[in-house]
């Protein structure tokens, strides 16, 4: 078998694991604009800020150190002890859940019934309010992030491959543990919403918010309870890409990557999110394997933003999105 086609290959199973971190990131949205309407430019933002509070938790480390250290001139910045990682993660969604109550109660209780760009709006200046108590909260060092995951190149998937093809797939075991993880997470919250009550609220309200409401389902509950959800996949995909990359400020930018993962798998399907993120995966990957090297490489930064803005051309809706179709 030629060298190009074995290594076209492994280039293609890196590109699909890849695009399962893409997912973990675009789920999130998914989450919240399918049941409120809402597109959460923040969700990258939340992944940060969950990452970042998992590091704080487990180092110890004193929420607003610096800005107590300030106000009362102390030099205090860690208790002294370390949290296990379970316990750590466990804390971490507990905080997430009280995000979600804040978000809800003190921002959009006021704004429903108000026009789309006015929440979009207001996502924005939620993003960049919880980036600022993400730096006043933690700090703005680099960190590690270690909960156990495994790391490294696969031993067992380099020798079976070599042994078959007489090379062998670099494939890296944090990459595997990814998609495992979202093919569970994905699981669970299609079971959630289908053999739940809370779940089924969740897709009442996702239909028709008056209809829900004239059954006695709470807006107020629903949106808290999705928010929450939603802040748990964003610490799912902080964690993962906090292991990959280091627990960062940058690490708010991915969000920008599920953009075009949500407009080729649809706003609304949570299929559509872990599709639409193979299919990025994979496509950018294969392209810069194939044609970056003809035109001066580095293409992974926009070939998916292309792709999408293709595929918009000929079905708006995205694979999995709704059709939708007004009277005028």
């Amino acid at each position: 078998m030629p060298d190009q086609l074995i290594f076209a290959m492994e280039v293609t199973v890196n590109g699909l694991l890849n695009g399962v971190m893409y997912a973990l990131v675009a789920l999130g949205f998914v989450l919240i604009f399918k049941a409120s309407g809402i597109f959460n430019y923040a969700q990258g933002v939340m992944a940060l800020f969950a990452a970042m509070t998992l590091v704080g938790i487990q180092d110890g480390r004193v929420p607003f150190g610096h800005l107590i250290n300030e106000i009362f001139g102390t030099d205090i910045h860690y208790f002294g002890w370390e949290v296990p990682a379970i316990l750590a993660i466990l804390l971490t969604v507990v905080v997430m859940i009280a995000f979600a109550w804040f978000v809800q109660r003190f921002i959009f209780r006021y704004l429903v019934g108000q026009e789309p760009i006015i929440l979009f709006m207001a996502t924005i200046g939620l993003a960049y309010f919880l980036e600022g108590v993400s730096d006043l909260m933690w700090g703005s060092e680099i960190r590690n992030l270690d909960v156990g995951l495994p790391q490294g190149i696969n031993d067992a998937i380099d020798r079976a491959t070599f042994d078959i093809f007489g090379y062998g797939f670099f494939i890296d075991n944090l990459d595997i543990a990814a998609a495992i993880i979202a093919a569970i997470l994905v699981a669970g919250l299609i079971a959630y919403s289908q053999y739940t009550k809370n779940g089924r609220a969740m897709r009442a309200v996702a239909d028709d918010h008056q209809a829900a409401l004239s059954v006695g389902i709470s807006l107020n509950y629903v949106w808290i309870l999705v928010w929450s959800l939603a802040g748990i996949v964003a610490l799912v995909a902080g964690i993962m890409w906090g292991a990959k990359s280091g627990v960062q400020f940058s690490l708010s930018l991915i969000a920008l990557k599920a953009l075009p993962v949500l407009m080729l798998g649809g706003f609304t399907s949570i299929p559509g999110a872990i599709v639409g993120g193979l299919i990025i995966g994979v496509g950018e990957a294969l392209f810069e394997f194939s044609i970056g090297p003809l035109i001066g490489g580095a293409t992974e930064n926009w070939f998916a933003y292309v792709l999408a803005l293709v595929f918009l051309v000929f079905r708006p809706q995205g694979l999995f999105g709704e059709k939708i179709i007004e009277r005028v």
